[in-house]
């Protein structure tokens, strides 16, 4: 037994490689068509017969770097999540998670903790306007190329710019940016879970189309019309545009969508002329919809008199609509002319959702603005918000549980976030949220620059604090119970210098072989990469141990232990055993820094002392880094 040390291109050392997964797929459903890893794909044709497109000409939405785009969507990131506390809230207890970073790569490192674990996504991308920011991705680079973008590394001039319309990949340039992100977000869904789009009208046909490819068309739930705004009349020339679209898309088909609730607006179309012992009731057709010769037959009436069937026929069989005749669920009027069928509202469960949403049930644009200025003193230190009864309305879709996590990675000025707190106040269940943000710059004439917020993430945190107070203040009994905190990781390469994937100072990384972790980093930096290079959720519970004088994590009740200290001994070991055996994981790994066991002539006897002692306690899986 020999420690194995994680070297860069292990798994370990990068996010899910969505490739391999794919082919480990593949080898599952055809395992003749993989050999040694790689796809055969003559024997793949030939398992799937004349079902394989070959021609040129056939159904398909294609642009400009499509292939590309969806290359970058399968390839890893090296990079790592740092975490901020002092920007955080409540960080030893919060589950709730707040990531600044380029969504891209943030996406791909949730990829391992977080795949089929959300239950619902928001998003309000960029709309294309050729006045909004799209952020252009290095595909050579991604990580490198978000770092220059937000000056962190010296660049070569790349700049977060605008999508202009005179640019002769207008619509490519936004598709490029929202496919690959979609097929990211699609892996990160429950089967049971969906994703809900805002857009406007100039992008709404093209998502539309790449949705349904990323999703599957059947997986469709609606193209939702949201009244954004109520404006007066006089418009002359071009239409006064007043509303937005959210597209709702399924994982699959284990999506089962809820059922509203009823207001009185919604019966007032029941009564009971006739004091039906049964209760409120509405008239309901019985006439088919489609042509069913089978369903076409004639009605006799307790009197004898004969009903001829409509054009399309009647809309059950003839034993059906007898039995309705016997329970007095269809009756006759009173010259026994015509059918009635009774609708109870006892028998209604819920009502069907919508697909017009109108601004004073689902908010407009002006409610979110007020929404900022009460909680920001009277100014909005974001332009373009999205009032949270708007994502309340899409949560009532979804049948949410205690532990359920949110995802809106465009997350703006934290509106999902605000929601969430809201729905989990009125419907008393602890929903989890994970926000992911770009750090854009603020305009330096915006009202947020001059508030004091130098980025848009410094906004979102803000308002998610102050929305947090605001609700524990008026609801003290129920906030209590609840999570109204989130922890800040920020996107940043590798902590390890040997896995950031970078060969520029080769030289360098050479001579720093030694230890490997960069000078700037500290040990919770490294312990987190871990947790997100190993799969395990960030927001698991960890302890901290002094063991013969060396510190210890001790992450997800001992699935991981991890030792950064140099001078590692047995008795490091030793401790680490015992405390494995008082928590009783079910599977537990444990992690040392390469360097940490001496000098060079020690170093090997140390790990094998160490090795034997854990082996001794039942842990197999010892790594170093």
């Amino acid at each position: 037994m020999i420690m194995e040390k994680i070297t860069q291109g292990d798994d370990l050392t990068q996010s899910q490689n969505l490739i391999q997964t794919n082919i480990a797929k593949l080898k599952e459903l055809f395992p003749e068509a993989v050999a040694e890893g790689k796809i055969d794909f003559n024997v793949l044709q030939e398992l799937l017969g004349n079902e394989v497109e070959q021609g040129d000409e056939y159904y398909r939405f294609t642009w400009a770097g499509k292939a590309q785009a969806r290359r970058e969507a399968h390839k890893p990131s090296t990079g790592t999540l740092r975490p901020a506390k002092d920007e955080s809230v409540d960080w030893d207890n919060t589950q709730n998670l707040y990531i600044e970073g380029d969504n891209l790569e943030v996406l791909k490192l949730l990829q391992k903790s977080y795949a089929g674990k959300i239950k619902m996504i928001y998003i309000d991308p960029p709309y294309n306007t050729g006045k909004d920011f799209v952020y252009k991705d290095n595909y050579k680079d991604n990580l490198k190329n978000y770092l220059e973008l937000t000056g962190e590394v010296d660049g070569d001039g790349n700049r977060l710019t605008t999508n202009s319309e005179s640019d002769g990949r207008f619509h490519s340039n936004w598709l490029n940016m929202i496919f690959p992100r979609l097929q990211l977000a699609r892996n990160l869904l429950t089967n049971d879970g969906a994703i809900f789009i805002s857009i406007d009208d100039n992008e709404v046909e093209n998502l539309i189309k790449i949705s349904n490819e990323v999703f599957g068309e059947e997986n469709m739930l609606a193209n939702i019309v949201w009244q954004h705004s109520i404006q007066p009349k006089g418009y002359s020339g071009k239409f006064s545009v007043h509303h937005n679209y959210t597209l709702a898309y399924a994982k699959s088909q284990d999506f089962e969508l809820n059922s509203l609730e009823r207001t009185d607006e919604h019966n007032k179309s029941y009564g009971n002329p006739d004091n039906d012992p049964k209760g409120l009731w509405r008239t309901g057709d019985v006439r088919n919809a489609l042509y069913r010769p089978n369903l076409i037959y004639d009605i006799v009436t307790p009197s004898g008199r004969i009903i001829s069937p409509p054009e399309n026929g009647w809309r059950w069989s003839k034993e059906t609509v007898q039995n309705k005749i016997s329970s007095g669920e269809i009756v006759f009027s009173n010259d026994e002319s015509r059918i009635i069928r009774k609708i109870y509202l006892s028998t209604v469960d819920g009502r069907t959702p919508e697909t017009i949403w109108f601004g004073k049930d689902a908010g407009t644009t002006r409610d979110a603005a007020k929404e900022l200025k009460e909680l920001f003193e009277g100014r909005t230190p974001f332009d373009t918000p999205k009032p949270s009864t708007l994502i309340l309305k899409l949560l009532e879709l979804i049948n949410c549980n205690n532990g359920d996590i949110i995802l809106d990675f465009f997350s703006g000025s934290g509106t999902t976030a605000h929601a969430i707190f809201h729905s989990s106040v009125q419907k008393e269940i602890k929903l989890r949220h994970i926000q992911v943000q770009l750090p854009e710059e603020t305009d330096r004439n915006s009202n947020a620059y001059e508030m004091g917020f130098k980025t848009i993430p410094d906004i979102g945190k803000e308002r998610i604090r102050r929305a947090a107070k605001k609700i524990a203040a008026e609801n003290p009994d129920k906030a209590k119970d609840l999570d109204l905190g989130f922890k800040v990781f920020k996107l940043d390469t590798s902590n390890i210098k040997a896995w950031d994937g970078s060969t520029e100072n080769l030289e360098q990384t050479l001579f720093d072989a030694q230890d490997n972790i960069k000078p700037e980093r500290n040990e919770e930096d490294v312990l987190y990469e871990i947790l997100l290079k190993y799969g395990l959720d960030l927001t698991l519970p960890i302890e901290e141990k002094t063991i013969a004088g060396k510190k210890v994590f001790s992450v997800g009740y001992g699935a991981l232990f991890l030792c950064l200290a140099n001078g590692v001994t047995r008795e490091v070991a030793e401790g680490i055993g015992k405390w494995k055996e008082e928590l009783r994981p079910e599977t537990c790994r444990v992690i040392f820094k390469d360097s940490g066991f001496g000098t060079e002539k020690t170093a090997d006897v140390e790990k094998t002392n160490a090795l034997q002692t854990l082996k001794r306690f039942g842990i197999e899986e010892v790594k170093s880094i």
